[in-house]
């Protein structure tokens, strides 16, 4: 199934959660929507769900207009973060509940039904957990037996809000690369949302990353690692030391960094913002440098500096303990900067 969003808007009172989204999602394709708490990425998953209506815009799903469809005509299969499962039903009956309650003329027989199940406990690799009720479950379980009452009305489109958000990293991990296999598997078109950029990255085929009600950026994990679109991105994307630089002749210039390794720039000459990563900037101990080591932290193969200027702004800068030149960065040391990569946007940007 193909998605097409056209100038989508929606407000709760006088907050406007999304502010003109447009966005086509291919048959098949995994996207993930990324981007914190406010950004509108639910909002926009419950809009094709059909759990929410937009106040302005277009959805279209293989040219069928779904604003015009009820949540149940748009058969979506639908996981949430916190299971939803029924916990007076077994397994079996959570994953068969979507084929039960269809209309008498579209349910199937109980052996097809029975049938299903099996089928999917199969695929989803919890065909010992079919007599258990969620309470006897670990949450990577629960999630199993979501994702397969959501399979079990074989979906146009599956949508996950948050699918792992509940459990614990190493559980997380597993999950994402399984979840991966399972897509793969049935090729059904597939929108998850999620604020963690790592499990964005290692899912989807294509990654859109929403902030304040807008799509800020799509790509692939290289493309918006290095190439932020907005100084949005580039903060959420981890480049939170923000420098003023000038532009001559498309290099970038500022007495608080030797910025000779940085790329020239496609930008007017004028005054600018360099936004680095602190295990970008590359600190070395140089006596006149605009830079002093006010605090020194270890994690065992990582250290991080806390380096201050004469006006007292404070930034980190995150190095390898055993880097050449790191252990001559004690406090009190003076620095330079020697960015490795920054991402720079005019001043008004």
């Amino acid at each position: 199934m193909t998605i097409d969003i056209s100038s989508m808007h929606k407000s709760f009172g006088q907050t406007e959660v999304l502010r003109g989204i447009d966005l086509s999602v291919d048959k098949g394709e995994l996207v993930a929507l990324l981007g914190p708490s406010g950004s509108g990425k639910t909002t926009l998953l419950r809009i094709i769900a059909g759990l929410e209506w937009p106040d302005a815009g277009g959805l279209h799903v293989d040219g069928q207009d779904w604003l015009a469809l009820s949540a149940a005509q748009r058969r979506i299969g639908f996981v949430f973060q916190n299971y939803a499962l029924f916990p007076h039903m077994i397994v079996r009956d959570n994953i068969a509940f979507g084929l039960t309650v269809r209309p008498r003329a579209e349910r199937p027989d109980r052996r097809r039904i029975a049938a299903t199940v099996d089928e999917l406990l199969h695929f989803l690799q919890i065909d010992a957990l079919g007599g258990r009720y969620p309470a006897q479950l670990s949450g990577g379980q629960r999630q199993r037996v979501a994702l397969g009452r959501a399979m079990a009305i074989e979906p146009t489109v599956l949508l996950l809000d948050e699918p792992f958000g509940a459990l614990d990293a190493a559980v997380r991990r597993d999950l994402r690369r399984w979840l991966r296999g399972v897509h793969d598997a049935t090729g059904t078109t597939t929108i998850f949302v999620t604020h963690d950029q790592e499990e964005a990255f290692e899912l989807a085929d294509r990654v859109v990353v929403m902030g304040a009600g807008r799509i800020e950026q799509i790509g692939n994990a290289d493309r918006i690692h290095d190439h932020p679109a907005s100084p949005f991105v580039a903060g959420f994307m981890g480049a939170t030391i923000e420098l003023p630089v000038t532009i001559r002749a498309g290099r970038a210039g500022t007495a608080l960094a030797d910025t000779a390794r940085l790329p020239a720039q496609a930008l007017a000459d004028g005054p600018a913002r360099m936004f680095l990563r602190p295990e970008d900037v590359a600190p070395a101990a140089d006596p006149a440098g605009p830079w002093q080591v006010a605090s020194l932290s270890s994690t065992g193969p990582q250290i991080r500096l806390i380096l201050r200027d004469t006006a007292g702004t404070e930034i980190p800068a995150d190095l390898r303990r055993r880097a050449p030149g790191a252990a001559a960065l004690t406090p009190g040391t003076r620095v330079q900067l020697h960015p490795e990569a920054a991402a720079i946007f005019p001043a008004d940007a």
